[in-house]
């Protein structure tokens, strides 16, 4: 079957199309109701099935014979450790550590946060939940006290799961003073945290609700899995929401299975028994779909990576783990590939590795540009597929489905929608767009399964962010177009459109252009507030390491890039030169923050921001140039 036969089947006909997939799923109890909907009439997957992801993942394997086959690999560079796990290795640990959470007092309908560094207990922490019907609320390790005080208050966790330190490429960051501290903030007040003793050299400052990890696992039973509904809630993972309150979305079981079994299957292309390496962290949806639960359900070894794409040692670090491990299908952000091209432009490390294994690159997380994918496919000549989607959707909705069909790629395009997601382009009055006219990029109900169920006690909040816009339909937040063959372009949140003197121009249009230059590495168009114009275009550009080129020189001749392939209207005047963009831990660049800097607007800082030195940078870069408030 091809693309287009297996896409018209998922919307002409959703329940018929997701009851076959869940027959690729080991119920507990076989769903007879396939699609229903709740009391508010969003649609609910599978509501009278009963399962366990934890089983799914890892005790049905063991049953099958595949017990000893290789289920986690670790990789970590920045403690030089390497270490492998088998399904019945995986098993035991995560056994046991569901029969001492059992033991704390923790049984299904609980919560609990799991706060740790990329390392494989955090992985352990994710499934021991998942057996025992715990909903789990996985934190991105490092995240400063308020921001997980905030967190522990919303989603009111009977215990919180750490470890005594993360690593930040050369510096130790100790967790356990950061948890009490959150702790201290919190008004909900968990009853114990576990903490994971690394033996790095961090300090443990020891409290009376302190239990040890390896304690805990020694003097523990193992816990059996516990069957629980489709509709119950897997995890909470929380998103910035725009009214600075983290937004937790509530992902169910049942549907989740069997929307990552499908993408692993068909857009993924992997086989059982491949290596899927998915280099992001567990405290993102990527580390939950494609780092947890996709590969292990699908039985492919996963590998839990604690490093950098750079500087753990340098720009060789994501080759080396793919020729040691024989990865088949990998997946990272763009942002990643755009730091290896700027330490290595000409794709020297490459060279040293064998890479034969690799079948194909997936990029996600930030929009792909051009250059970045061409440079890829020079060096590593491979289908390179950028894909969309989102936190709230838990998979791919825009993709190349690769275990369908391989389509020609289109750069600048995430590819056509994927099975199950009705994708529609609407104008402000709510209709369809014509090819290739840019709007509002909408999904018609009903999402397939996977998706969100809710946000975590706002119901309310869930309908006005993505279902009230468009009635009957969910609002991405995301701009876009559809070309004359169905292929989709996302141009970015849409208050990322600038109005320059009337013309509405999209900023992931000029940053296209600007990062097509040869000496750009990678770059940021923002629109800065304007007396004349209401806005104008401001481009932050990353030059290539090595690269000597005169900053007016680089101006000049991105402006007339810019001008030659726009027009004049595009009003891109501005162009500076930064050392580094202000990013999110999970590689996306920080455009709204830049904003509020260029515009000298009050400005919150982003939990998620990588590192805030960067702020100070930019500030000056602007002051030196007399752009925007500096003037």
């Amino acid at each position: 079957m091809n693309y287009q036969e297996l896409y018209n089947q998922s919307i002409q006909n959703p329940e018929a199309f997701w009851a076959e997939q869940a027959r690729q799923v080991d119920w507990f109890t076989q769903p007879q109701t396939i699609l229903s909907s709740d009391e508010t009439g969003y649609p609910l997957w599978y509501k009278d099935g009963s399962l366990n992801a934890c089983y799914l993942a890892l005790d049905k394997h063991i049953a099958d014979g595949f017990g000893e086959e290789i289920a986690i690999i670790y990789d970590s560079p920045v403690t030089q450790t390497v270490k492998k796990y088998t399904y019945n290795e995986v098993k035991s640990e995560v056994a046991r550590l569901a029969g001492g959470l059992v033991s704390l007092g923790l049984k299904k309908g609980h919560t609990a946060v799991i706060y740790m560094p990329m390392i494989p207990q955090a992985t352990f922490a994710m499934l021991a939940c998942a057996r025992i019907g715990v909903t789990h609320s996985v934190v991105f390790g490092g995240f400063a006290p308020h921001e997980l005080a905030i967190r522990i208050d919303d989603c009111k966790p009977r215990v919180i799961i750490t470890a005594s330190s993360g690593i930040e490429i050369d510096r130790l960051i100790a967790y356990k003073p950061l948890v009490d501290e959150a702790i201290e903030l919190a008004e909900h007040k968990p009853k114990k945290v576990v903490v994971l003793n690394r033996k790095l050299g961090a300090r443990i400052p020891f409290k009376k609700y302190d239990v040890d990890y390896d304690a805990l696992i020694y003097g523990s039973e193992e816990a059996n899995c516990v069957p629980v509904e489709s509709t119950h809630p897997l995890y909470v993972l929380y998103t910035s929401g725009t009214t600075g309150k983290p937004k937790g979305i509530v992902r169910d079981t049942g549907g989740y299975v069997t929307a990552l079994l499908f993408s692993m299957q068909k857009i993924y292309g992997v086989q059982p028994g491949e290596v899927f390496w998915a280099a992001s962290d567990v405290g993102w949806v990527v580390g939950h779909s494609f780092i947890v639960y996709g590969p292990l359900l699908n039985r492919n070894a996963t590998i839990v990576f604690e490093g950098k794409p750079i500087r753990t040692p340098d720009a060789s670090t994501f080759w080396r783990v793919i020729a040691e491990h024989r990865v088949s299908v990998m997946f990272t952000a763009p942002t990643a590939i755009r730091a290896i091209k700027k330490e290595d432009p000409n794709g020297e490390f490459i060279k040293q590795y064998d890479l034969s294994c690799l079948r194909t690159q997936f990029l996600a997380g930030e929009r792909c540009d051009v250059a970045t994918l061409e440079w890829y496919r020079e060096h590593i000549p491979i289908p390179a597929i950028d894909h969309w989607w989102q936190t709230e959707s838990g998979w791919p909705m825009i993709a190349n489905m690769m275990g369908v069909e391989y389509l020609p790629i289109k750069p600048g395009s995430s590819g056509k929608a994927v099975s199950g997601y009705n994708i529609m382009i609407l104008g402000e009055n709510g209709r369809e767009l014509a090819p290739n006219e840019e709007g509002y990029v909408v999904i018609k109900l009903p999402l397939p399964p996977g998706t969100l169920l809710d946000i975590w006690n706002d119901n309310e909040r869930f309908q006005a962010g993505y279902l009230n816009k468009f009635p009957g339909y969910y609002f991405s937040g995301d701009g876009g177009y559809k070309d004359d063959d169905g292929y989709i372009y996302i141009t970015g949140r849409v208050d990322d459109v600038i109005n320059v003197a009337g013309h509405r121009l999209s900023t992931a249009e000029m940053e296209e252009i600007v990062a097509s230059h040869h000496s750009v590495a990678e770059c940021a168009v923002i629109g800065i507030n304007d007396e004349l114009k209401g806005q104008i275009p401001l481009a932050l550009v990353v030059t290539k390491l090595g690269e000597e080129i005169e900053h007016f020189q680089l101006q000049h001749e991105v402006v007339k890039l810019v001008r030659e392939q726009i027009g004049a209207v595009a009003s891109l005047r501005d162009v500076v030169v930064v050392n580094r963009l202000p990013k999110t831990r999970s590689g996306k660049i920080l455009r709204k923050l830049l904003r509020s800097i260029a515009d000298g607007e009050n400005f919150q800082i982003p939990s998620t921001i990588d590192d805030e030195a960067i702020i100070g940078e930019v500030k000056v870069v602007l002051e030196l140039a007399k752009i925007g408030s500096f003037k």
